[in-house]
């Protein structure tokens, strides 16, 4: 929730008829149906009429909306500043999505794509906690070793034929 509440409407790109959302580099494709849900937000966000983030009507670059002062996609009530994670954790949970279980998902199916020690280094999470998410998951990367794989180890020959 750190991370989703310090992102700027800088970082929803559109690109034609496709949103993306700097996430990361490269930018990631957000589906329509969630795009559209993401666009109606940052048109319509809380504490926008406030004192602290006062209405204006400059256009956003990438999408020519008109949007307020505030640059946070989820705003906060002090001036300058995002919504508290806290904050928008109680919001999911109010709509029924539990953002605990809901991140414990999804690093669950990033490891069942990816090898835990590269989505440890992505999420800042260490390798054993990764590791053990993996074993409960049932996934298969356990005889994954990190390291450049593109070349042969010193002193390794093929087996001859």
């Amino acid at each position: 929730m750190s991370r989703i509440v310090r992102l700027s409407v800088d970082d929803v790109i559109r690109d034609g008829d496709t949103v993306l959302l700097r996430l990361g580099e490269p930018a990631s494709p957000v589906p329509a149906p969630v795009a559209d849900l993401l666009l109606q937000h940052i048109a319509n966000r809380d504490n926008m009429n406030t004192a602290t983030n006062p209405a204006s009507r400059i256009p956003h670059p990438a999408s020519r909306i008109p949007h307020p002062a505030s640059r946070w996609i989820f705003p906060g009530r002090r001036a300058g500043q995002p919504a508290r994670p806290d904050h928008l954790s109680a919001l999911l949970h109010e709509v029924g999505t539990p953002s605990a279980a809901a991140c414990c998902a999804a690093t669950r199916q990033q490891l069942l794509a990816l090898p835990a020690p590269v989505v440890a280094d992505a999420l800042g999470y260490h390798d054993r906690t990764t590791g053990r998410l993996l074993r409960e998951t049932g996934g298969t990367w356990s005889r994954y070793a990190p390291g450049d794989h593109t070349r042969s180890p010193k002193g390794w020959t093929p087996p001859l034929r």
